[in-house]
């Protein structure tokens, strides 16, 4: 069983190639032209690693992720794909370098390595990218079964969060360049914030978390999802699967993305700004103060 038997996962070598980075972060030696001048600076930048997800020593996929949180990243993915149905059931992580790039070794229950080699795939994980490489549709479109989250929140809670999520995005201070998923709970206290160059990932990363404050037998206190990107369908399908009843995000979402929240019974919020957001789907669940 995965919960409370893992240390942090650690690399025992580094990776061996001039391109890749197995660290989240890297600084540059750059030259800036600012105000009519050039001048030299240092720039710190997000760095995006492969790190392949192995099941039972066979490779499922490769993803351009933040090489951090990773332990998180794999319970997540595993999760929101369908590979196992809880954390009990990935049952060891280990972390490996190879040449070029991460390796993360997942141990799952037989019966859902069985499963997932009737539906194998190979996916070519870019950034930002949603469902490369699904060998079939009934693969790549993974309709979330319907909430029976029946939380409610505060317009004034959502305002409050987006203040400050911004605060909490230390990666995104640094380096402009990465996305972030928060929990957030209903007085607008941001309790959690995973980071990473992929909003997919941030995500994972998140639903990772959260499912191991589940298995510890943690109290998780009712909340929602915020997201610093659009709301894309595989946004939406990983939050509904999380069992989680609102998902906002700052920027738009997808036509698909708010048919499948408006079936599965999730909030969709969108254009999440201070003073305004829009509602698409599920209006019951936010309350006007």
């Amino acid at each position: 069983m995965l919960t409370g038997k893992l240390t942090p996962l650690k690399l025992a070598k580094k990776l061996d190639t001039p391109y890749i980075s197995d660290s989240p972060l890297s600084t540059f030696e750059v030259t800036q032209w600012r105000d009519g001048e050039l001048s030299q600076a240092q720039d710190t930048l997000a760095e995006e690693t492969p790190v392949a997800l192995i099941y039972n020593g066979v490779s499922h996929a490769v993803m351009l992720a933040t090489a951090q949180d990773l332990e998180d990243f794999a319970l997540g993915f595993s999760l929101s794909e369908g590979i196992v149905r809880n954390a009990s059931e990935l049952y060891s992580i280990e972390l490996r370098a190879q040449f070029n790039g991460l390796e993360l070794h997942c141990e799952i229950a037989s019966e859902r390595f069985m499963q997932l080699k009737e539906r194998r795939r190979t996916l070519a994980g870019k950034t930002g990218c949603g469902l490369c490489g699904a060998e079939s549709l009934s693969q790549a479109v993974r309709y979330p079964q319907t909430l029976a989250d029946n939380s409610i929140f505060a317009a004034a809670s959502i305002e409050r969060a987006l203040g400050a999520i911004q605060s909490q995005q230390f990666m995104q201070q640094q380096t402009g360049a990465t996305h972030a998923s928060a929990y957030v709970l209903a007085d607008g206290t941001v309790s959690l914030v995973r980071e990473d160059v992929g909003r997919h990932n941030a995500l994972d990363k998140l639903v990772g978390a959260l499912e191991k404050m589940r298995s510890r037998q943690e109290t998780l206190v009712p909340g929602f999802v915020i997201t610093t990107s659009r709301a894309s369908f595989e946004m939406v399908q990983k939050t509904a699967s999380a069992g989680i009843g609102l998902l906002v995000a700052v920027s738009a979402p997808t036509g698909l993305a708010v048919r499948v929240a408006q079936q599965c019974g999730l909030t969709l919020v969108g254009f999440a700004r201070k003073g305004r957001f829009v509602v698409y789907s599920h209006r019951e669940r936010i309350l006007d103060q």
